[in-house]
């Protein structure tokens, strides 16, 4: 959980009129580059290293980002955009743990277009 809620807070403040979403994070672990969009939020590319186990995505267009993340082995999914508000608890998940139905790209604009 704590390194579901430190990677929504990494991306935040970097990730926001045509809107799109991507998985970032898979659960492997392996680092994610988040590209430059002419047409989006990010104007410089970044990296951001992933956990095992974690999964994320994130969505943005011209004037927002918005991201999500959660543990394949934790019960809640965390999110935050760039309009503020904090990182907060955005859906809980199966006992079993986070899955990309709870951590999805309608997951992320929701909270993208809600900061």
């Amino acid at each position: 959980m704590k390194k579901a809620l430190f990677l929504a807070l990494l991306l935040t403040p970097f990730v926001s009129s045509a809107a799109y979403a991507t998985a970032a994070c898979n659960g492997t672990g392996a680092a994610v580059t988040v590209p430059v969009d002419s047409a989006g939020y990010v104007k410089k590319e970044f990296s951001a290293k992933c956990s095992a186990n974690v999964l994320s995505n994130y969505s943005q267009n011209n004037v927002a980002f918005g991201v999500v993340a959660g543990s394949q082995k934790g019960k809640n999914v965390f999110g935050g955009g760039t309009g503020g508000g904090g990182i907060k608890q955005t859906a809980a998940c199966p006992a079993t743990g986070c899955t990309t139905t709870e951590v999805s790209d309608s997951a992320s604009a929701a909270t993208r277009d809600a900061s």
